[in-house]
């Protein structure tokens, strides 16, 4: 089964990376005027981040997309950040193992989105590069809103 954000189907070699790093309790504490230990905590209702990765073995990268086309059934990185960009967007992402989550992109301060150019492999891609340039997805970065 594929990943897909909404109508998207993202590359395969991609991994939850930050799946385990996160904590469902809010917590504050601070210290009274007698020095004592206050301590507030709550459930988070929202806001778990999902960081998607792809992975690199040696010289080989697990997730590629293609500039301007599909790509083995994936589409394309000109889609995926059209759809990234657009403020308020939600998705529904669906995993390989089909756990589902709302989520949106996750706009602080990195951007949703990070990839590396691979055609090439040891040259920077030209200033209008063709629509088959192939690129590596490194980060597709989310956050649960529901």
């Amino acid at each position: 089964m594929s990943i897909t954000l909404g109508a998207l189907t993202l590359p395969d070699g991609l991994v939850w990376s930050d799946e385990h790093a996160w904590s469902p309790i809010a917590q504050s504490t601070e210290y009274g005027l007698t020095g004592s230990l206050i301590v507030d905590e709550a459930v988070k209702q929202a806001g778990r981040p999902i960081t998607l990765a792809g992975a690199k073995d040696g010289s080989r990268y697990t997730a590629w997309v293609l500039l301007n086309q599909p790509f083995m059934g994936f589409s394309s990185l000109t889609d995926l950040r059209a759809a990234l960009l657009v403020a308020e967007a939600t998705f529904t992402l669906t995993l390989h193992d089909g756990r589902m989550f709302t989520v949106m992109p996750r706009h602080d301060g990195e951007g949703p989105i990070r990839v590396m150019p691979l055609a090439g492999f040891a040259t920077l891609p030209p200033a209008s590069p063709p629509a088959g340039w192939t690129y590596a997805l490194d980060e597709l970065r989310l956050i649960v809103v529901t």
